[in-house]
Order: C-alpha cells, then sequence, then structure tokens
C-alpha cells in the first residue's frame, strides 16, 4: 500500500497482487485446510485447486481492501508529513486495515472450505450456505487472523527491510538483497500468531452443521483436548505459502504500482 497512491489505484494494486498469489500458491492452502480438519489429503490436480474461484476472489478483494484502507490510514497518520512511518504506525495501520478486510473475506474463505470438503463449484456451494447463522461462522478467528496477516505482509517488511539496510548497509545495499530475510521474518510473525485463531476459523466453516464444533469457545476447547500442538496443525504448509506469499507480495506491490501507475512514481 504506497503513499504515493490513491485509495483506487492501491485497491487495483491489491487485487491483482493478491490474485497472482493465490492461483501460484493454492495447494498449500487446501493441504493446509484438509490437515486442520483432519481430512485426507489427495494430490490431485482437481482437489488441490478445488475452491480456487472463491480464494481468488477473496484473495483479491481482501488485499484490495488491506492496501486501500491501509494507505488510507498510512496517509492519515502521516498528516502530509514527509517521513517514514514509525514501526507502531506501520504496524498499526496493518493490523486495521486487515480487521476491516475479514468482513469480505471470511464468508469467501466459508465457500472455498465447503467446496474443498464437498465439492461442487462456487454458485452452488454459495445456495447451499447462504443464510445470516452461517456467514459469518468463523469471523473473530478471520478478523484476528487477518489483522495479524496483513501487519505480516504488509509492515513488517518494510520495517525488516529498512532496519537491515541502515544497520548493514554494505551486505545489505539493496531491497532485494533484504527482502528475503524480510519475508521469512513476516512469514514467520504471520503464520505462528495467528495459526490457532486460523485452526478454530477452519474447524468452525468446514462444519457448518455444527456437529463437532459449535461458538469460538467451544471450539477452542474441543481441540484443546488434543493438546495444544493440535492449534498448529498444517502449520508447515501454512508458513510455507506465508514466505512465499509475502515474498512475492513484497516483490509485486513494488513492481505492480509503478507499472500500472507510472506518473504517480516519477
Amino acid at each position: 500500500m504506497s503513499t504515493k497512491l490513491n485509495e483506487l489505484q492501491n485497491a487495483t494494486v491489491g487485487m491483482t497482487v493478491g490474485v497472482i498469489e493465490v492461483l501460484c500458491l493454492q495447494p498449500f492452502n487446501y493441504c493446509k485446510n484438509m490437515i486442520q480438519q483432519g481430512q485426507p489429503l489427495s494430490f490431485d490436480p482437481r482437489k488441490l485447486y478445488r475452491g480456487v474461484g472463491a480464494n481468488a476472489i477473496n484473495m483479491g478483494s481482501c488485499t484490495m481492501i488491506q492496501f486501500s484502507v491501509g494507505g488510507s490510514l498510512k496517509k492519515m497518520v502521516l498528516g502530509g508529513e514527509d517521513r517514514q512511518l514509525k514501526t507502531h504506525e506501520e504496524m498499526g495501520t496493518g493490523i486495521a486495515a486487515g480487521v476491516i478486510s475479514a468482513l469480505v473475506g471470511s464468508p469467501l474463505e466459508l465457500i472455498m472450505i465447503q467446496q474443498q470438503r464437498k465439492g461442487g463449484n462456487s454458485v452452488e456451494t454459495f445456495k447451499s450456505i447462504a443464510t445470516p447463522n452461517n456467514f459469518l461462522r468463523g469471523f473473530i478467528g478471520a478478523a484476528v487472523r487477518e489483522g495479524l496477516w496483513t501487519c505480516g505482509y504488509l509492515s513488517i517488511p518494510p520495517i525488516v527491510r529498512r532496519n537491515l539496510r541502515e544497520m548493514y548497509p554494505d551486505k545489505f545495499d539493496s531491497d532485494a538483497k533484504a527482502r528475503v530475510p524480510a519475508a521469512l521474518l513476516g512469514g514467520l510473525f504471520a503464520c505462528y500468531l495467528t495459526q490457532p485463531f486460523d485452526t478454530v476459523k477452519t474447524c468452525m466453516q468446514g462444519d457448518i452443521e455444527r456437529e463437532t464444533y459449535g461458538t469460538f469457545t467451544e471450539t477452542a476447547k474441543k481441540i484443546s483436548q488434543d493438546g495444544f500442538t493440535a492449534f498448529y496443525r498444517g502449520a508447515t504448509f501454512r508458513y510455507g505459502r506465508m514466505v512465499c506469499a509475502v515474498f512475492m507480495m513484497d516483490t509485486l506491490q513494488q513492481m505492480v504500482g509503478p507499472l500500472l501507475y507510472p506518473n504517480a512514481f516519477k
């Protein structure tokens, strides 16, 4: 989310970056979701990419909102000053943008997870679950996860890159060299802090019949019966996806913006 772009431009960049990320990394998401719910894995590409349409809309929409809201919040915090955001300002704007995006992302993930479990297309799945009681199922977990995830990919990498280049200018003499450690740290932050919330959300959304999992609190208690590590089921696939995603999105947002709106970066 660039302070050089307006809300619409940031939104366009965000949607483009989000869709590219999903099309590349959807198999990681499928494996993570299946393991969290204790379901068998399949490496059939048709199953690996089941729900990719809903997820592309989800990530495109959420990233669009995160870029647009985050960019607006950054401008608001700066108040016209020509300076770098402070660490807490950078992280705060990322978290706020992520929480807001969950209002759109949570229902779309519900559609994807139901497709992954039961098959069918997005329209059929939407019709089968389109009730107010279902659509906000898992929202609390999604909101916490999206807030920290957005901070992890939009706020942490610029902070790490900037600090590495200031502290070790000889070793990190370009953003490209600092991007890999920034992606590793951003992915680590985004994955392991949010994994328990994501596991609860995924289990709730996979069981809309409420046969095993009830409310957020009831679901967390049920999962905890298998020990604390149960909250980290699928974390390996999620961390792998997040490191790749943070690297891709940190790179792409710096490429796509100038490509689509070159005049804004002159």
